[in-house]
């Protein structure tokens, strides 16, 4: 006579869910990451601009070079320049880039302008 199994062991399944808790509870802290924070500008009638913005502009080549004023600038003293070219333009920074030009190059400009102090960037490509 064969006995009959009427029980079923919930181990394994127990074992699967405490997996998963464990891997959600890893996982989340890392989808908290900050980025990036940009601010979107305010509409601004034609007549409230009374006077020429005053923007330092800045190129990157697709060799990712940097261009102030026409005059390359070595990413070593990059930060040293905007720091000073910056107090004449209190308005911001304009980064014009070439398409080839690597992100890398363009984020390093961007935090080394943050550090300088630069309150508002604007990126167009050229």
């Amino acid at each position: 006579m064969r006995k009959t199994f009427n029980e079923i062991n919930i181990t394994p399944l127990t074992d699967i869910f405490l997996v998963l808790l464990i891997i959600m509870m890893v996982v989340a802290p890392l989808l908290d990451q900050q980025g990036i924070s940009l601010s979107v500008p305010e509409n601004v009638e034609a007549e409230q601009i009374e006077k020429d913005p005053q923007i330092l502009t800045v190129y990157v080549t697709s060799a990712n070079k940097y261009f102030i004023n026409n005059e390359e600038v070595s990413p070593d003293i990059l930060g040293t320049v905007l720091s000073t070219e910056i107090k004449n333009y209190p308005d911001g920074l304009l980064i014009k880039t070439d398409a080839d030009a690597t992100h890398g190059a363009v984020v390093t400009l961007m935090d080394k302008a943050r550090y300088a102090g630069v309150k508002a960037i604007s990126i167009d490509k050229i």
